[in-house]
């Protein structure tokens, strides 16, 4: 890789990027890493969906996400293998924050000290490391930044956050205000940080464990005779719920005459507008914000 920047995807609809049948209760699960158990967005799932985005352009893809399969392009390879690739690397989209029905506030994006670990080890990566320290947290605690929106405005002693089915107590969190200040620009702008800063919170790793198996969306969904109404085809399938935040890395490779400014700034443009991401488009699902951020790349911080 040459250079690299991190990337956030903000859900603005519920996205179904599914692994297939499954072959328990949920029909169509969303895609989880195996040992985590952490929900992502593969990175192939991304590239295909800006390289058709690019086609719709009338660009030609090809100088950026290499040729298609079977197509042959220009290239140092007889056999066409260094010929079809890309100058754009995308790799999986891990889950940053999760949005999380709270009594107070309506919801609230919650992260752990082990999805911030990751992150972190990906901004070092991309040559904008983070120093910032990321606490641990006990199984019954929650740390929230300063005027938080989760807590109740009558805060004593005894106040607690009501989080699905779960109530922690909050803990003033000098680390949870320095995380909340830094990812709330840099996903939404100057505009809409405020409104993260007062929704963020940071749970225990088993605590999150937790939430990303009972947090996610279930939808029952049917196919009915055109005649009797009767069901034909009753399933059910897992999405991220709007509001999910996920994280990245755009890496580029020296390919041909492709320069990584060019991969930047290309990507850059086809994200200034929402794209769809995942399965069941032409019914809402998986409209996405896409934010480029960090070295070589351009943020976009649109809302």
């Amino acid at each position: 890789m040459n250079e690299s920047c991190v990337t956030f995807i903000h859900a603005l609809t519920p996205v179904q990027a599914g692994t297939g049948q499954g072959v328990g209760v949920i029909d169509l699960p969303i895609a989880r890493e195996k040992a985590t158990n952490l929900p992502y967005i593969p990175g192939s799932t991304v590239k295909g969906t800006l390289r058709d985005e690019f086609e719709s352009d009338g660009s030609d893809p090809k100088r950026i996400f290499g040729a298609a399969t079977g197509e042959r392009v220009d290239g140092r390879d007889e056999d066409g293998q260094t010929a079809n690739a890309g100058a754009a690397i995308f790799t999986d989209q891990r889950l940053l924050c999760l949005p999380v029905r709270s009594l107070y506030g309506t919801f609230a994006w919650v992260t752990s000290p082990l999805i911030l670990h990751r992150f972190a080890r990906d901004c070092k990566i991309a040559g904008s490391p983070v120093d910032i320290p990321i606490p641990e947290m006990a199984d019954g605690n929650a740390g929230t930044p300063k005027d938080s929106k989760i807590i109740p405005e009558k805060n004593g002693s005894g106040a607690k956050i009501y989080l699905e089915d779960l109530d922690l107590t909050p803990t003033g969190s000098n680390a949870a205000n320095l995380w909340a200040a830094l990812l709330g620009p840099k996903i939404f702008g100057n505009g809409g940080a405020e409104q993260f800063n007062r929704r963020f919170a940071i749970v225990s790793d088993d605590v999150m464990n937790f939430l990303v198996e009972t947090a996610t969306e279930i939808r029952a969904r049917n196919v009915l005779d055109d005649d009797t109404k009767s069901s034909q085809n009753l399933w059910y399938e897992e999405a991220l719920p709007a509001e999910t935040i996920l994280s990245g890395l755009l890496a580029t490779t020296k390919i041909r005459d492709v320069e990584p400014a060019e991969v930047f700034s290309r990507i850059a443009k086809l994200c200034s507008r929402p794209v769809q991401l995942g399965g069941n488009m032409t019914v809402g699902r998986g409209l996405c914000r896409i934010i480029l951020d960090g070295k070589g790349g351009q943020t976009n911080g649109n809302t």
